[in-house]
């Protein structure tokens, strides 16, 4: 497994390629913004049609980190469907497999400002989790230290040589985590933006995904910025 090691309020943590967060002393693993369903969510409302395998793509990526780390707990750390529509609206092909990887371990969803209802697919579902000495919520706290939280998708994005690279990050400073957004089809929110900028604290850092992903020193407004938003 090519992921990269840091800590986070003494906890050892590790960034994966995929854009999950694996913590080896909790066997948890944890994932943010899978946002099933957005391709029927997007065609339902008069959206742009795409290619309707978003997630078949993302629950075989799943399975995949799954398989590699055998997680005991899986966090999905909000909005892990486009909304509730999207979700009553998977196939079964698709609830099968989610049904799968729930088997055998624990399953939790946290509440997400897309899916803020009850999800019918069994685990837990949860506003906030604390396993000390972090906290699981889907949208960061400005106050809070030990949090790990979702919502933002953020993107960084370096210039080299003459060219930009620009990937989704992690990103992470001594107070608090942001995961980027695992679904497919899922936008960003450029870490040189105004309230990520605000939010994080000048030595944060962005784990670029990359196997395994890159640390650098969080991009802020080094280029200038870009149309680019979190869904």
């Amino acid at each position: 497994m090519n992921g990269l090691s840091f800590s986070l309020a003494g906890a050892d943590l590790l960034a994966l390629p995929s854009g999950a967060l694996f913590w080896p002393a909790r066997d948890l693993l944890c994932v943010s913004d899978l946002h099933l369903g957005k391709s029927e969510r997007m065609a339902r409302r008069g959206g742009p049609i795409l290619p309707p395998y978003e997630a078949r793509e993302t629950l075989a990526r799943l399975a995949r980190d799954i398989d590699a780390v055998r997680p005991r707990t899986v966090i999905c750390l909000g909005d892990s469907f486009d909304d509730l529509g999207a979700m009553r609206a998977l196939e079964d092909a698709a609830k099968a497999e989610i049904a799968a990887l729930m088997a055998g371990r624990r399953w939790i969803w946290i509440e997400g400002n897309h899916d803020a209802g009850p999800v019918d697919l069994g685990g837990s579902h949860l506003h906030e989790l604390q396993v000390a000495p972090l906290t699981f919520r889907h949208i960061a706290n400005p106050d809070a230290r030990g949090e790990v939280s979702g919502h933002y998708h953020p993107k960084a994005r370096l210039a080299l040589k003459g060219r930009t690279l620009t990937r989704a990050c992690f990103l992470v400073d001594d107070a608090r985590l942001i995961l980027p957004a695992y679904g497919t089809y899922t936008g960003g929110l450029y870490s040189d933006s105004a309230v990520l900028s605000d939010l994080m604290a000048p030595e944060a850092r962005a784990l670029m995904l990359a196997d395994p992903p890159l640390a650098v020193p969080m991009p802020r407004r080094t280029c200038a910025p870009g149309p680019a938003r979190a869904s």
